[in-house]
């Protein structure tokens, strides 16, 4: 038996083939161990709608359904849609998980159209905008979900990048934040109650298991977070509820004007 990306702590994930895993790598961290993790803390049911935003290549959302039943519509910026349809046409989901192209603040979804919203390790590339949250949140139904799971910090960087991480560090990374940083972050709009901010045990240890097995060659990376030791690096999650009296601002898709002549030197 094949026992790469067979991990106790994830089970559900390991009951897929590693070869299929392997083969929709899109990003630096395995798509169906976070999405296990963050799931494990949410109550999803069949038939509930979920939008799966910045889906990579679909592996997250084609194991949303296969595992709870639910409905998904797989938004993707940088990946190609028609591979991802391709892909969730060969796992037999196509009649339930719906790919398409898609930018995080221009969704084409009415209000209240989702029961949740989930991000698997691509969050921090928008959701440091302090608008985004709103833009989101007005996509759920009362009582709907916004969680997110993917690279994070253990703590905040006030001092600067600890030595072990500088040679491989890069000035984009500073969009990567603590669980209690996402958690002020939601918190602090008023539209959101944090239900479950936290790290992953031992996540610099699964984040390291996934980049041997995808990347060995990858030697700056796994160096890096080798002497780093989950001291700060590690995977972290954020589970939001929308609340019953958020305020939820109308999406501005333009400003209407009208322009009247007027002289203009005096």
């Amino acid at each position: 038996m094949d026992t790469r990306l067979v991990s106790e702590r994830f089970p559900r994930s390991s009951a897929y083939h590693p070869e299929w895993v392997i083969a929709g790598a899109g990003g630096g961290a395995n798509p169906l161990w976070l999405t296990e993790w963050l799931t494990s803390a949410l109550d999803l049911k069949p038939g509930m709608r979920v939008l799966d935003l910045g889906c990579g290549r679909a592996m997250s959302s084609i194991f949303l359904h296969r595992e709870f039943g639910v409905q998904v519509w797989a938004a993707d910026l940088w990946y190609s849609v028609d591979e991802n349809h391709r892909r969730i046409a060969d796992a037999g989901v196509d009649d339930a998980v719906f790919p398409l192209h898609a930018e995080a603040r221009s969704l084409p979804f009415a209000a209240g159209f989702f029961d949740a919203i989930v991000c698997i390790d691509c969050y921090f590339y928008f959701g440091t905008d302090d608008l985004m949250l709103n833009t989101l949140a007005r996509l759920l139904k009362p009582n709907g979900v916004l969680a997110m799971a993917g690279a994070g910090l253990r703590h905040e960087l006030d001092d600067g990048v600890p030595e072990p991480l500088r040679a491989w560090w890069e000035p984009s990374m500073f969009c990567l934040h603590s669980a209690a940083w996402w958690r002020r972050h939601w918190e602090r709009t008023g539209l959101v109650t944090v239900e479950v901010a936290d790290d992953m045990p031992d996540g610099w240890q699964a984040w390291l298991d996934w980049q041997r097995v995808i990347c060995p060659e990858n030697a700056g990376e796994l160096q890096a977070v080798e002497a780093d030791a989950g001291r700060t690096l590690g995977y972290v999650r954020a589970i939001a509820r929308l609340r019953p009296d958020a305020r939820l601002e109308a999406a501005v898709a333009s400003v209407p004007t009208q322009y009247t002549p007027q002289p203009l030197s005096r």
